[in-house]
């Protein structure tokens, strides 16, 4: 499909299509390189693409720094759009005069931004009103709260979880929040600045945007720099209308509050459940930051201040607790691609069990000419599964089961796990799989031994 949009556009197909590292959604990135270099990206929402495709041709319209969408597939499921290199703001952000650009910047998107823009074209809703302030409560309760094995009054809770949310939704506010402005989202190419990822903004409150960005877990930002940006924001916004200092700093403080646990959520849904690494990384960084903020409680949500309090405490010990050396057992974990049409492997260990995963919900590349003499090792086959965006969230799911059962397998000093990927031939979807499977297993648990068996392939590797 990337392929087509390109040579529909450039009357040539691409040289090269790169996979670019996923990031925390579940769309796809890809690098496509030819006449001209641009970025491919295949959804999982026609509604999140359609908002992202609006809002980027709206902002170009208003000459605001945001890539220019190039060409969108019929099923609008994917786009190619403008290449904007690899560089973020987050790898520069030591640099203080980027970040100052930055959130001076961030006005023109609130405020001229919003002049003429239709709301109703955002995703997943058109503004942030109180019910969208509960998902996100709701979401740190169900996603990172109920995991840390803190006990709660649930009547208690909701209700100051209501009381906040009625405060800080929307009100009379015509301004576009960006919803997820942060130094990753913020490109740096040839010394200037551009912004993606806004798929997810709608009408709100301008004030959650610039504490999204001064907040951000891992970025670091030291209590004096977060003022300094916060000043040359209120400086910038007073371009467009008046500002009440006093009362802009209070409103700062109410929605760090929001943002810390919303943030909370999140990590705890990609870290926890999904198991990505990135995410459980960012935990510790965000609990010191909402200590920080809870030093002082809040008056009008005592409950809500006692249960974070109870909760960080807990997780900041059990935190320590896993940093402590664990004792390895020696543990080998074997990956088996197989054919459904020779039987599934048979456990040589003894043991039983372990996972058997079916590859054949997927398009197979078995049934196209050009592919069939080649295997999931093939570049022509690895791109063909990766483009068609259904073998990564495949995967995913499969690690989110393999992974737990390896730790538990770590810790109890168990020897021997066996994880099966069946397709048709045993060629081409389950070759993939088991190679990336055990690649993700060495670099996620280098202290266990992996045995790569491509059985109808005639490979049989130790990594």
């Amino acid at each position: 499909m990337l392929t087509e949009l390109y040579k529909n556009i450039y009357g040539v197909a691409p040289d090269e299509i790169n996979p670019l590292t996923p990031a925390g959604s579940n769309r796809r990135y890809f690098r496509l390189r030819g006449p001209k270099d641009v970025v491919g990206v295949v959804g999982t929402s026609v509604d999140e693409n359609e908002a992202f495709i609006y809002l980027s041709r709206h902002f170009c319209k208003k000459g605001l720094p945001v890539p220019e969408v190039k060409a969108v597939s019929k099923n609008r499921l994917c786009y190619l759009q403008e290449d904007l290199g690899d560089m973020s703001l987050f790898e520069k952000r030591d640099d203080v005069s980027f970040l100052r650009r930055a959130v001076a910047i961030l006005p023109d998107f609130q405020y001229f931004g919003a002049e003429g823009l239709d709301f109703n074209k955002c995703y997943p809703v058109k503004e942030f009103d109180s019910l969208s302030i509960m998902w996100d409560l709701n979401y740190f309760k169900y996603c990172f709260l109920n995991t840390t094995g803190v006990t709660y009054n649930e009547t208690r809770l909701e209700k100051e979880f209501k009381d906040f949310a009625e405060k800080l939704s929307v009100g009379n506010d015509a301004t576009f929040m960006y919803r997820d402005f942060q130094s990753r989202n913020i490109m740096v190419k040839s010394n200037e600045l551009y912004f993606i990822d806004f798929q997810g903004g709608r009408r709100g409150p301008a004030e959650y945007d610039i504490v999204s960005f001064t907040t951000q877990a891992r970025a670091g930002f030291s209590d004096e720099l977060r003022t300094e940006l916060i000043d040359v924001y209120i400086e910038s916004v007073s371009r467009y209308t008046d500002v009440d200092k006093s009362r802009f700093y209070e409103r700062i403080r109410e929605f760090s509050l929001l943002r810390f646990v919303q943030v909370l959520g999140a990590y705890g849904f990609r870290g926890r459940f999904e198991h990505k690494q990135h995410f459980l990384a960012s935990i510790p960084q965000a609990l010191d930051n909402l200590k920080s903020l809870i030093r002082q409680p809040f008056d009008e949500y005592p409950y809500l201040s006692y249960i974070l309090d109870d909760m960080i405490s807990k997780e900041q010990e059990s935190q320590q607790i896993k940093g402590q050396p664990i004792d390895i057992g020696p543990l080998t974990v074997t990956v088996c691609s197989f054919s459904y049409k020779k039987g599934i492997p048979v456990d040589n260990s003894g043991n039983g069990g372990g996972f058997v995963f079916d590859c054949r919900g997927m398009e197979n590349p078995g049934r196209y000419e050009e592919y069939k003499k080649l295997t999931g090792l093939d570049k022509p086959v690895i791109d063909f599964l990766e483009c068609k965006g259904e073998i990564q969230p495949f995967l995913n799911n499969c690690f989110g089961l393999i992974d737990p059962s390896i730790e538990c397998y770590l810790r109890r000093g168990f020897t021997s796990l066996v994880v099966n990927f069946g397709c048709t031939g045993g060629q081409h979807r389950s070759v993939y799989s088991a190679q990336k499977t055990a690649w993700h297993i060495k670099n996620k648990y280098p202290s266990a031994n992996v045995h790569l068996i491509h059985r109808e392939q005639n490979i049989d590797n130790w990594l």
